[in-house]
């Protein structure tokens, strides 16, 4: 179990690589729900039924023992459930505690998980394959069955506050009226059912006692970077807690904000270090679900907006599925802009679930294939990888160069992308770019690994005559280092195949586009972040 150790005592251990935003930002991460990702050996695989809301048995240990499969993929770190002590009483209306976001006492380790020494060798192996360790932090409240709970027997007890009445530390019950900030920041989150009781992050002291706290855990558990677990619960704290708590942590902090108010959510990368991106979530949920309102342009605008006004855009943890919202599958029918590489465990597999507990099912029945989606997700990461590791990609800014009512065409560095919300069925419809780059300068798209020519005021032009596919148009000088394409890129002298040329405007049509099983968001997502969540 955690254990406050005294910093002296850590002074011959091995510390958290302390990673900061800018290390962050070359990052891709696979987030992991602990419970639902891997099986022990031996355990029922077909145990597991989402609907009870119940523990089906994933691990810390089973984490590490499956690290392959998120490697091999691309990703170069994982995010996991908070590690925390959580409620382990009758089981309630709503379920047990298996997600880890039911605070007990945020000191202790979540025994379900496992013990401290399979936290830190967890760490360590992700550590020595040069991968990062990303954990969830629940502050702010604890769970409660009832709005009159023993508090003694919750986080802050009188070891840790000795001069201290358990009134100061948390507020007195109150529903939450979302008109007020007063009483989104002092009041109880939850329902009377399954009550959070807030703990008073305004008392000097249990400010500091939060800081010490997390100082802790990071340099014991060599941890490299906190998501701060929110929703509401990000604004239900006072903006001024945050600052020094990640300070004390000494690592990247991603805050969680809800919604997609852009003021808003910027307003807090003053505080810390980023913020997932609900406001570019939202957008590309208008913009590609099918059926949906297709508003390609609304997704332009957004992304001007965050560009301009939050503090750093280049470091926003972008998503499409997470453990709040529905994932993907539920809410967009056509499977054409199913797939996307912004994996949250089980994307790369296609899990479906309109939300919890549907979208927290177990991975292991997908057997870990290595499946057309995850293999392109694969290929997406390495794409990122190379760019961010040899190519000012990672610190250039997204700008869109075009837009249409079937399409958007973004480019980032110097790597074009084109995305249309048509879906699978052909069309007789095509989405063009003018680039800055010259005419007949030579690119290709990885997806097909065929060569693409630039047309006259350096125009390209993808045709959909085979169906909705997104297409990332890539120079040869980058195309030749990354890996990809290698038998392309070693001819990349040759001359053009003009027969796959058409046009002054240099497009061409890709006679395999049929059989690229990848959805449009799966580049708008990768190509557009930064820092990607996975």
């Amino acid at each position: 179990m955690f254990r406050c150790v005294p910093l002296i005592s850590l002074a011959f251990s091995t510390f958290a690589l302390a990673a900061t935003a800018d290390q962050w930002r070359h990052r891709s991460i696979y987030q992991v729900i602990t419970d639902r990702y891997a099986l022990p050996n031996g355990a029922d695989p077909n145990a597991c039924n989402v609907t009870e809301q119940t523990w089906c048995g994933g691990t810390w240990r089973t984490i590490k023992d499956n690290l392959d499969y998120i490697q091999n993929a691309g990703f170069t770190a994982i995010w996991i459930s908070p590690v925390s002590q959580n409620y382990e009483g009758p089981r309630t209306p709503y379920g047990d505690a298996y997600h880890g976001y039911w605070i007990a006492d945020a000191s202790q380790l979540n025994s379900r998980f496992g013990t401290a020494d399979d936290l830190k060798a967890l760490s360590a192996e992700l550590h020595r394959r040069g991968m990062y360790l990303m954990v969830d932090i629940v502050a702010n409240n604890v769970m409660a069955t009832s709005i009159t709970p023993d508090l003694s027997t919750y986080m802050f007890k009188n070891r840790y506050l000795m001069t201290y009445s358990l009134e100061t530390q948390y507020h007195p019950y109150c529903p939450v009226d979302w008109n007020n900030l007063t009483s989104i920041q002092n009041c109880w989150l939850g329902d009377t059912t399954v009550p959070l009781p807030d703990i008073n992050t305004q008392d000097e002291t249990v400010a500091k006692t939060y800081a010490s706290w997390i100082s802790n855990l990071v340099q014991e558990f060599n941890i490299d970077g906190l998501r701060i677990d929110g929703a509401h619960v990000f604004l239900h704290v006072q903006a001024s807690f945050w600052k020094p708590f990640c300070q004390s942590a000494g690592v990247f902090c991603l805050g969680e904000v809800f919604g997609s108010d852009i003021n808003l959510v910027s307003s807090y990368q003053e505080v810390m270090d980023s913020v997932l991106n609900y406001p570019l979530y939202d957008a590309i949920v208008q913009g590609f679900t099918i059926p949906g309102p297709s508003n390609l342009s609304g997704l332009a605008t957004v992304m001007g907006q965050i560009q301009a006004s939050f503090k750093d855009p280049t470091v926003l943890g972008n998503f499409l599925e997470n453990q709040d919202v529905p994932r993907w599958h539920s809410i967009s029918v056509d499977p054409q802009s199913l797939y996307i590489p912004i994996v949250y465990y089980g994307q790369e597999q296609g899990l479906d679930g309109s939300g919890d507990p549907y979208n927290r099912g177990p991975l292991w029945p997908s057997g870990y294939q290595h499946t057309a989606t995850y293999n392109l997700t694969a290929t997406l990461n390495k794409l990122r990888n190379y760019l961010v590791n040899n190519t000012d990609w990672a610190t250039s800014r997204a700008q869109v160069l075009q837009t249409t009512s079937q399409g958007i065409a973004i480019m980032k560095g110097n790597v074009v992308t084109i995305l249309t919300d048509i879906g699978s069925p052909p069309k007789n419809a095509s989405m063009f770019a003018y680039t800055p780059w010259p005419s007949s300068f030579s690119t290709f798209d990885i997806f097909t690994c065929k060569q693409w020519a630039v047309g006259s005021r350096g125009t390209v032009e993808v045709q959909y005559t085979k169906g909705g596919t997104p297409v990332i148009l890539v120079p040869n000088d980058i195309l030749a280092g990354s890996g990809l394409c290698p038998e392309q890129s070693r001819e990349q002298g040759s001359p053009w195949d003009s027969s796959k040329i058409s046009g002054s405007r240099g497009y061409m049509t890709t006679p395999t586009a049929s059989t690229v099983s990848i959805g449009v968001l799966v580049i708008v997502l990768v190509l557009v972040s930064q820092f990607t969540l996975m």
